[in-house]
C-alpha cells in the first residue's frame, strides 16, 4: 500500500514538532510531502533533514489545491481549527487537528457536520488518550468496577508558565489571537479525559475564573468550577498556570470506593461491598465498609502526539477505530465554554450551553482585545514534556 503524503499546516512550537515526526519517518504508513505558513521564517531549514521532498508553501489555498497531500494536520491557532479542516474536508482531505477544537462551539458543530459529509479521517491530537493509565482509568470506571459515580476532583496546577512563556508571540493569552487562557490552552488534555474516562458531562456549572492574576495578560490564568451531573454527582475542577510546582491529581469517587490518579500512578481503594448495601444494613453506628487498597499495573507506554499520529494513519489505511475522533472534541469545548460563560455572567449555567449567548459574550471579549502585546519578542519554544 503507498504511503499517506501528509501535509502540516501551522508551523509554531507543536507543528514544528510533529514536521519533525513525520519527516523523520516516526510514523509508519505517512511521508511528510508538504508544510505551510504564511508568517514562520526559515522553513527550509526544518525540513533539511526529510526523507523526501517536501514542498513549502506560503498561501493556505496553494497548499491545500496544489501540494497533492492526502491528510492534512492542523497545528495553527485555535481559531483556525474549524476554518481550515471545513476547507480541508472540501478538498476531499482527511484531518488531523491540534486540540482544542476551536474557540466555540458554533464553529466547532460546523466542522462536524462537514467532517460527517466527507466521510474522511477525522482526528484530535488528544494525546493524553494514549496514555496507559487513562485507558485503564476509563476500562475500570466503564466496567462498572467504581460503581456508579459521586463525586470528581481534578486538580491540575502544574500547568506553570512564565511570562516569558506569554510573551512569545503576539496571539498568546489575548481573547482575539487565542480565545481564551489556561482553559483553553493548557487544560483542554484534562476536560476531555474527565469526560471521557468518567462517560459523564456536566448539566450545571458554576465557575470562578480570575484575569491576568499571575500573569500581565487579560485572559484567565486561574479558575475553579463546580459541576453536577444528571446523577446527582457533582464534582470540581481547578487548574492554573501561577503555582508551582503544582499538582495534578484526579479523583473519582464511586459506589464502589475511590481511584486517585496521581504521580504516574492509578490506586483504587476498593470497597468489599456497596456503600449503598452497607448503609442500608449496617447496624454498628460508627462502622464503615471495608477497604483494599490496591497499586493497578499499567502496562504499555504513553505514546503521546506520536500515538494519535500513527492511529490517525492507522485508521486512513486500515480502518483502525479512532482513539480521538475529531468530532468528540466539541465535548471538552462545551465544558470550557460553559465555565467561561458561568464566570461571565457570574451565575451557574446549564449544559448543553446557549451557544449563540456564548458567541455574543465572546465578541465583547474580542472587541476589548488588546492582541498587538507589548515587549513581545516571538520565539520558537521547546514543547518536549510539556502537553
Amino acid at each position: 500500500m503507498s504511503l499517506i503524503k501528509v501535509g502540516v499546516i501551522g508551523i509554531g512550537n507543536m507543528g514544528r514538532s510533529h514536521v519533525l515526526l513525520l519527516g523523520k519517518g516516526k510514523i509508519n504508513g505517512a511521508i511528510l510531502t508538504a508544510i505551510c505558513d504564511p508568517f514562520q521564517e526559515q522553513l527550509e531549514s526544518l525540513i533539511s533533514d526529510a526523507a523526501g521532498d517536501v514542498k513549502v508553501y506560503r498561501d493556505e489555498d496553494e497548499f491545500l489545491n496544489k501540494s497533492g497531500i492526502d491528510a492534512v494536520l492542523i497545528s495553527t491557532p485555535h481559531y483556525d481549527h474549524p476554518r481550515l479542516a471545513i476547507k480541508a474536508f472540501s478538498k476531499g482531505l482527511h484531518v488531523l487537528i491540534e486540540k482544542p477544537a476551536g474557540v466555540h462551539t458554533k464553529d466547532v458543530a460546523e466542522m462536524n457536520l462537514s467532517a460527517k459529509e466527507s466521510g474522511k479521517v477525522f482526528a484530535i491530537m488528544y494525546n493524553q488518550r494514549s496514555n496507559s493509565i487513562y485507558q485503564k482509568l476509563r476500562e475500570l470506571i466503564q466496567s462498572g468496577e467504581l460503581g456508579e459515580i459521586k463525586r470528581t476532583n481534578w486538580i491540575i496546577t502544574d500547568w506553570y508558565r512564565s511570562q516569558s512563556y506569554y510573551d512569545s508571540s503576539e496571539w498568546r493569552a489575548t481573547w482575539r489571537g487565542e480565545g481564551g487562557g489556561v482553559l483553553l490552552n493548557q487544560a483542554p488534555h484534562q476536560l476531555d479525559l474527565w469526560q471521557w474516562t468518567t462517560g459523564l458531562m456536566p448539566k450545571k456549572v458554576h465557575a470562578f475564573c480570575r484575569y491576568g492574576k499571575y500573569h500581565d495578560i487579560e485572559v484567565e490564568d486561574d479558575l475553579t468550577a463546580y459541576v453536577e451531573y444528571e446523577n446527582g454527582a457533582t464534582g470540581l475542577f481547578i487548574t492554573t498556570t501561577g503555582e508551582a510546582p503544582g499538582t495534578n491529581r484526579f479523583e473519582i469517587a464511586g459506589d464502589r470506593g475511590k481511584i486517585v490518579v496521581e504521580n504516574q500512578k492509578l490506586t483504587f481503594y476498593r470497597l468489599t461491598q456497596s456503600e449503598r448495601d452497607f448503609n442500608a444494613t449496617y447496624t454498628g453506628g460508627f462502622g464503615k465498609p471495608e477497604c483494599w487498597t490496591i497499586d493497578i499495573p499499567i502496562k504499555g507506554i504513553n505514546r503521546e502526539h506520536q500515538g494519535i499520529i500513527q492511529n490517525w494513519i492507522d485508521s486512513i489505511t486500515n480502518g483502525t477505530p479512532l482513539l480521538a475522533p475529531g468530532e468528540e472534541g466539541i465535548k471538552g469545548l462545551e465544558i470550557s465554554n460553559a465555565i467561561y460563560l458561568s464566570s461571565w455572567l457570574n451565575e451557574p449555567v446549564e449544559l448543553p450551553i446557549d451557544a449563540d449567548l456564548y458567541y455574543e459574550k465572546l465578541q465583547e471579549k474580542i472587541n476589548q482585545s488588546s492582541f498587538q502585546k507589548k515587549n513581545v519578542t516571538k520565539v520558537v519554544l521547546e514543547v518536549a514534556g510539556t502537553h
